[in-house]
């Protein structure tokens, strides 16, 4: 794809400063920048790159004013990083072949699956009885869907997905390699001789549109009813979500997360890495998790900030780190006034 700097800032909203006829053809990041290459400027620190990259246009923040003189055409935008988005997705599109539907001749596909114009699927891959595919979808080798599974329209299902019976998986969704959504819930009773019985698991699991879900993660179907990922959520690489959990719309979850059943977060939340939910939980709105925390109790009050495990308010967690970090002195301290006390008390 080739665009030239006014078209680019028409399509991002941007204002111009140099040459709105220069022409590029791809991204850079802005160390790496050569001729014919678009990069951005998010980060300050990345600054001092600005001035010797060879890149035609570099992206930059409505206030940005360089510091020496700059070769790059500069478009000026409210929010870089929102607009490489935008400018990323466009390339990206623009490299797409024109979408036809192609099935793989080593690809299983059931006499009952229904599959819209534009949809591939590739060898190895397996589709049983009554599953619906939307248009635009892209199926990987050795990806998994169980019979009634329903897929919606510009989906990417990557190697080795596993998609179980009956779940329902919305418009422009990515889910990365090797992860399994619609795996049985972890049920069991425990019975009198110490044993477990399983509990079945009826339910299914529904992920709305524009959720993406990482690689190796594991999304475990309801016991009764759904669980469900809503609108506009992220969740990154190796994360569990137990049977029944709801995660709300555009919440994101860093790598290693776990949340235990039943438990419900809220909308546009942002949870850390490794951190631990117990069950039955309620989350409120724009909760805000440090990594590694453990939240063991409902959080009520929206756009609150956790730290520690079990979990306190942020705040208050740094001003006990910088106490900890001093435990060793302040006991030496006590310990000194202590026999101090003693002596006056012996005089």
């Amino acid at each position: 794809m080739q665009a030239t700097a006014k078209q680019i800032a028409h399509l991002l909203g941007g204002t111009i400063v140099g040459d709105e006829n220069v022409t590029v053809q791809g991204p850079a990041k802005i160390e790496e920048g050569v001729a014919g290459a678009i990069s951005f400027l998010g980060n300050p620190k990345y600054e001092p790159y600005l001035y010797s990259c060879q890149s035609s246009i570099v992206l930059v923040p409505n206030d940005f004013e360089p510091k020496q003189a700059v070769t790059a055409t500069l478009i000026k935008v409210a929010d870089v990083y929102s607009s490489l988005g935008v400018l990323l997705e466009h390339f990206n599109q623009a490299t797409q072949p024109k979408a036809t539907k192609k099935i793989d001749q080593q690809a299983y596909v059931a006499a009952t699956v229904t599959i819209a114009e534009g949809a591939t699927i590739d060898a190895l891959a397996y589709i049983a009885d009554k599953v619906k595919i939307g248009k635009n979808v892209r199926i990987y080798p050795h990806v998994y869907i169980g019979e009634g599974a329903e897929i919606g329209d510009n989906v990417t299902l990557h190697t080795g997905v596993k998609i179980y019976a009956a779940c329902l998986i919305g418009n422009q969704v990515t889910i990365h390699a090797n992860s399994v959504i619609g795996s049985d819930g972890f049920g069991f009773a425990p019975q009198a001789d110490g044993s477990y019985q399983k509990i079945p698991q009826l339910g299914n699991v529904i992920l709305e549109d524009g959720v993406e879900i990482g690689a190796n993660s594991v999304i475990d179907r309801a016991t009764m009813g759904s669980t469900i990922i809503r609108e506009g959520a992220k969740l990154d690489n190796l994360i569990q979500v137990a049977h029944n959990v709801t995660i709300g719309k555009n919440t994101v979850l860093a790598s290693q997360v776990g949340i235990a059943g039943s438990t419900h977060l809220g909308d546009s939340c942002m949870i850390g890495g490794q951190v631990g939910f117990a069950g039955h939980l309620q989350i409120a709105d724009g909760t805000k998790i440090q990594a590694q925390s453990g939240i063991a109790q409902s959080v009520k009050q929206p756009n609150t900030a956790l730290w520690g495990s079990p979990a306190m308010d942020y705040r208050q967690y740094a001003r006990a780190a910088v106490v900890f970090k001093q435990l060793p002195q302040l006991q030496q301290r006590i310990a000194k006034l202590e026999r101090m006390l003693q002596q006056q008390e012996n005089k």
